[in-house]
């Protein structure tokens, strides 16, 4: 027991150091408010993600300096946020995932915790790998069936389920950085810190070493971003927090197809 708990208070450490080198990179780059980025919602977009290490992400925001802003807004760089992804009794979204279903969705809840915005966000994607998001505000996650006068039209119009063909499966929280180059051409979002508690198993599960970088442009723009994910050994991996989360944290889903990423997310976590 008092090994495991070193080992335990030795990770986190490790972690809060990170984090502190994480925070004092984003104060090195020049700001961009939220006005400013108004024309780069990118709501009909290609994603492509990236796995990486916190030493890999702390090298990486070194090389961006010269070539990116961060978004800031008040005086925060790096954003909290929570969010409630909801599924069908037999975890229909999961599993046309699982399957690698080109063409699918997600339905979800998504708090912002600087200012508490709230959205119900449906995110689509189609067989040429374009994402397509429509959200409206909410009060919560609790308060749909209150709100349905809003929810149900919203969600007849853009998605595949209604109302009560959904409930709440798993909720996450984690922070994110965001950057744009300085064309204003695309958006990279980073994730990390991320924790995850799925409503139904009551499993929990935390990445503490691990960051999720995703490249959100119009498209296929040139991106500088490319270039410098390549020069810190940052490689391409698709990453759906809803999916890896539930693999996660609920043992009875098939998680044979994401048995690699899952490998791979535990040897970043374990590395010493």
């Amino acid at each position: 027991m008092y090994i495991f708990a070193n080992r335990y208070i030795f990770k986190i450490d490790i972690f809060l150091k990170m984090t502190e080198r994480i925070a004092d990179k984003a104060l090195q780059l020049p700001p961009i408010t939220l006005e400013e980025m108004s024309g780069i919602k990118l709501m009909n977009r290609t994603d492509t993600k990236f796995v990486a290490t916190l030493d890999q992400l702390v090298a990486f925001l070194t090389a961006v300096k010269g070539k990116y802003f961060i978004q800031q807004i008040g005086d925060k760089r790096i954003a909290e946020y929570h969010t409630t992804y909801f599924d069908t009794d037999d975890y229909e979204m999961y599993r046309m995932h699982h399957a690698g279903r080109c063409v699918r969705e997600k339905i979800r809840v998504r708090t912002y915790l600087d200012n508490y915005d709230t959205f119900l966000e449906v995110k689509n994607k189609n067989n040429h790998g374009r994402t397509k998001k429509k959200r409206i505000i909410v009060g919560g996650v609790h308060t749909l069936h209150s709100e349905k006068e809003n929810v149900v039209p919203f969600l007849s119009k853009v998605a595949w389920y209604r109302l009560e063909e959904v409930s709440p499966v798993i909720e996450n929280w984690f922070n994110r950085i965001t950057l744009v180059n300085y064309g204003k051409t695309e958006r990279l979002t980073i994730d990390f810190n991320l924790r995850f508690h799925h409503l139904k198993s009551d499993g929990r599960h935390e990445l503490r070493r691990v960051a999720i970088i995703e490249l959100k442009r119009d498209g296929n723009v040139p991106s500088p971003a490319l270039d410098l994910l390549r020069e810190t050994r940052i490689k391409r991996s698709g990453f759906s927090k809803y999916c890896i989360g539930s693999a996660l944290t609920h043992s009875g889903l098939k998680r044979n197809n994401f048995k690699e990423r899952l490998i791979m997310i535990n040897k970043m976590e374990n590395k010493r």
